[in-house]
């Protein structure tokens, strides 16, 4: 029989961080926040905001999850893009969602990441093609 790899890659080694960080901050959280604590096991912090917690908790690790997924796949500069990208996206749904109010600063540093972008993948199609002609 061949010997097994018995190596962790990174999205199960990122899982098992996350797990004993959480392990490691329960104690920690009940002697630094006992009364917090008891709030919520007495019940004064109402359920729903516990359980939107608990959500927004979930939805962060699988966010993260998934960006460690993707890193692993792409260059961590394409991934640094995507996640300007990502950015904007938030910011202009929150705009049109949500109304908030844009200063003109605001609009100068959605244009500023945009144009990166667009910067970038210009610079990134033309190595490709610079690249072809003289075979770097």
């Amino acid at each position: 029989m061949g010997e097994e790899n018995k190596s962790v890659d990174a999205i199960n080694f990122f899982s098992i961080m996350t797990i004993m960080s959480f392990l490691i901050t329960i104690p920690i959280s009940a002697i630094t926040e006992p009364a917090t604590i008891g709030l919520v096991a007495s019940g004064a912090i109402p359920n729903e905001i516990v359980t939107k917690a608990l959500y927004a908790a979930l939805f962060f690790h699988a966010y993260q999850q998934l960006s460690y997924a993707i890193l692993n796949r792409v260059s961590p500069v394409t991934h640094s893009v995507g996640n300007c990208v990502k950015r904007v996206v938030v910011i202009a749904s929150s705009i049109i969602f949500f109304q908030n109010p844009v200063s003109p600063l605001n609009l100068a540093g959605a244009g500023i990441a945009i144009s990166g972008v667009y910067m970038y993948s210009m610079a990134k199609r033309l190595s490709t093609k610079w690249s072809k002609v003289f075979k770097f």
